[in-house]
């Protein structure tokens, strides 16, 4: 996911996408413990985009303040 992609979110969207970044992530970290993990570069891209997501969500706040 961009950055300008996550910037044009609203708040509600950005939870929203977490959450369904979260469950993907733990899905895939299931996948791996039952050993039919396929897709090794995906959880790295999930964390990743949850690193923006959580950081322009604190840029968006200290804007505000």
């Amino acid at each position: 996911m961009k950055v300008s992609d996550i910037r044009e979110l609203s708040n509600e969207e950005m939870e929203t996408k977490l959450s369904e970044l979260h469950k993907e992530l733990r899905d895939l970290r299931f996948q791996d413990a039952v050993g039919q993990f396929t897709a090794t570069s995906r959880p790295r891209e999930i964390r990743k985009a949850i690193a923006r997501i959580h950081t322009i969500r604190t840029e968006k706040e200290s804007a505000e303040a």
